[in-house]
């Protein structure tokens, strides 16, 4: 964040990734929502992109190039946020997202170390993309479940923009390639407090997610997720495998994690279900700091 003045401070962020679904419009969107995700995990709001590609010309034709820039202007378009350009290059495989410049209030920002203990933690958008995405790679997910992750992989984070401007939070993230275990315990540590969280109260896409685990649909980063989180986190003896992994779940274009101070959770939620965000599931809340950043429960 770079301040301008008492107004008025930038956000610049940058993301970029390999298609994981095989519409190219959809890739073009899903990697540009996903680009825009910081700024509104900071409260800000994106006004100008550049875009960021690389593409084997001799594998990929030009309408197909074409229509992953479609979708990635199309989520600009919904972001009111101008494209203004970018750069390509050859490279071996796809890679497609965009470079964001945001504007928020110096006074107003929002960051994953300002979460206070006793408030609420509350999640955005349900998890499970990085089992679902595994699944539709290995031919084993339904088209029904596929066209709802992509859809909520496509839609903007843009409530964390109203909720900072509101004033109603001070602390969230986004939860993506580290999945719900790994921001949250980042969040923990920048803040000095722990978490308590439910995994029966976890959010997800879909209960076929169980059964994509169950057949092993689990990418290797939410395996690496989990061991890397394991020495932060207690988990209650009756939290289930399955759990810990969607605890993992590297996401991609996931929603965002609020730190909801209890006299503003009546205003949040129904903010939340004013900008229709996916959902507003309460997960847990933050506690003084203890030995382990994170405890996971299961109380049903």
């Amino acid at each position: 964040m770079f301040k301008i003045d008492d107004e008025r401070a930038l956000v610049q962020t940058t993301d970029f990734f390999t298609p994981i679904v095989d519409d190219p419009v959809l890739y073009g969107r899903i990697a540009a929502a996903n680009s825009l995700s910081d700024v509104y995990a900071m409260g800000g709001r994106p006004i100008t992109a550049l875009a960021i590609a690389g593409m084997p010309t001799e594998s990929v034709d030009q309408d197909t190039i074409r229509s992953i820039f479609q979708g990635g202007a199309e989520m600009c378009v919904e972001a009111k946020c101008s494209l203004l350009g970018g750069h390509t290059i050859k490279n071996p495989e796809p890679i497609y997202g965009l470079a964001v410049t945001g504007i928020v209030h110096p006074e107003r920002y929002l960051a994953n170390a300002h979460a206070r203990p006793g408030e609420h933690l509350v999640l955005t958008k349900p998890l499970g993309s990085g089992i679902i995405s595994t699944g539709i790679k290995r031919g084993q997910c339904s088209s029904d479940l596929a066209a709802t992750a992509s859809m909520l992989m496509a839609t903007l984070n843009h409530p964390g923009a109203t909720l900072a401007e509101r004033g109603l939070i001070r602390c969230c993230t986004d939860v993506t390639g580290f999945g719900l275990g790994g921001h949250l315990i980042e969040l923990c540590n920048g803040s000095c407090v722990s978490a308590e969280i439910d995994a029966s109260l976890l959010p997800l896409m879909s209960p076929e997610v169980l059964d994509l685990i169950d057949a092993g649909c689990v990418p290797g980063g939410s395996h690496k997720n989990l061991d890397h989180t394991a020495p932060h986190t207690s988990f209650a003896s009756n939290v289930t495998d399955a759990q810990k992994l969607i605890f993992a779940d590297a996401q991609t274009s996931g929603g965002l994690l609020l730190s909801v101070p209890d006299e503003n959770l009546a205003a949040v939620m129904e903010t939340l279900e004013e900008t229709s965000a996916p959902c507003a599931v309460i997960i847990g809340k933050t506690i003084p700091r203890q030995a382990f950043a994170v405890h996971v429960t299961h109380s049903s």
